[in-house]
């Protein structure tokens, strides 16, 4: 008896340890659970994503099967989706003011002497006229705006520096009004317009953000890649179309300019576009070759059934009195009709557009006013005078 009753001892003692580590085991998954829980944010409450992962067969994004790739880290790809709105927010156009603050500080740091000031003088009348070749307004055109203003405070009896600025003000919005500033389109035409320049002065980025404008405004546009000479110009016109949706006609390189700009009116008119945009060479050093070649890109362009309704001068307004030197030549050797005034909102230069407009009689009717697919705008005549003064 004695042996069994042993082992009825020994198996009540394991039994009740064990029982004891049991109940020691629950009472701690009891206090600990709160604090799982907030740790796992929320997946104790019901989160429909988390319990749908954990469905058989199931992953989350950025997660692999067996023999699965991905091309990112998927932490990164999962921050880059959440960032991404689910309605494209409304285009502002940049305006004049905020964008040429540059400018300003420039136009009335040279005018600023003006304000508060009594009676001009003579000498102060030189300094105002100096003010305004400082700025690129031109020497030609700052006599002729002083001529009038100095005219019209005689006959109004003016003659504090800020009645005089703000006759200057005035004259200068007059100078710049009135000019023609669309760009024309005829319908019924394979229209083409040609875009000059010097390399460098953002000609083919000019014709990569019109092209998306023409698309937002119900056009049907086509980009022909006429520059042949430049490097990877093509190239970068085809990633503008592909950006845009536009169609692109484009040739070997160094191949001849006007052929390859012919096929793309051909290939508009087959396609039933309505604008063909044509890049051009500038190669200025080249100078009489370059202008020879755009005469004839030109005279091809004009060739049925193409119709050249706009041949648009495009300068970087950080050059200056340089960019009226390169108007000047282009204008000599293609019939220009409107100028294209790149990099505004970085140029305290402002001033080039009455030199381009008084001294060669050109509309300036694009400006850049900063690097954004919708920064090429209209130039508005009052919000550019108002911008500079204000």
């Amino acid at each position: 008896m004695e042996p069994i009753l042993i082992i009825i001892i020994v198996a009540a003692v394991v039994a009740v340890a064990g029982l004891a580590f049991f109940f020691s085991r629950r009472s701690r998954r009891v206090e600990i659970e709160p604090q799982e829980r907030a740790q796992v944010g929320g997946r104790q409450s019901g989160d429909t994503a988390l319990l749908e992962r954990e469905a058989p067969g199931d992953k989350a994004p950025g997660e692999t099967t067996p023999g699965e790739t991905v091309d990112a880290d998927p932490d990164v790809v999962l921050a880059e989706e959440s960032t991404v709105p689910a309605v494209a927010d409304e285009v502002i156009k940049p305006s004049f003011f905020d964008r040429l603050g540059k400018a300003r500080s420039a136009f009335t740091g040279y005018l600023g002497g003006l304000v508060g000031a009594g009676a001009l003088d003579d000498e102060a009348w030189e300094d105002l006229e100096e003010a305004l070749i400082r700025a690129d307004v031109g020497v030609q055109t700052a006599m002729s705006l002083l001529e009038d203003v100095r005219s019209q405070a005689k006959e109004e009896g003016k003659d504090q520096g800020e009645e005089i600025l703000g006759l200057l003000k005035t004259r200068m919005k007059a100078e710049i009004t009135g000019k023609d500033r669309e760009l024309i389109i005829d319908e019924g035409k394979t229209n083409v317009w040609l875009f000059v320049g010097v390399n460098g002065v953002g000609k083919t980025t000019t014709i990569g953000k019109l092209g998306k404008r023409l698309v937002a405004e119900g056009h049907k546009p086509l980009m022909a890649a006429g520059d042949t000479f430049r490097a990877a110009a093509a190239e970068q016109l085809t990633m503008w179309a592909e950006r845009s949706s536009v169609d692109i006609v484009r040739g070997n390189e160094g191949g001849d300019p006007a052929s390859v700009i012919f096929d793309g009116i051909k290939a508009a008119e087959a396609r039933g576009c309505d604008v063909v945009l044509a890049d051009t060479a500038g190669r200025l050093q080249n100078k009489s070759n370059l202008m020879d070649e755009l005469s004839k890109v030109r005279r091809v362009a004009a060739k049925e059934p193409g119709h050249v309704s706009e041949v648009l001068l495009v300068i970087d307004a950080t050059t200056g009195q340089n960019g009226m030197t390169q108007a000047k030549v282009f204008a000599e050797a293609v019939e220009v009709t409107g100028v294209v005034l790149t990099k505004l909102d970085g140029s305290a230069k402002g001033g080039i557009v009455f030199a381009i407009e008084s001294e060669l009689g050109l509309p300036v009717k694009l400006v850049g006013l900063g690097e954004g697919v919708d920064d090429l705008v209209d130039f508005d005549p009052d919000a550019f005078v108002n911008a500079l003064f204000e």
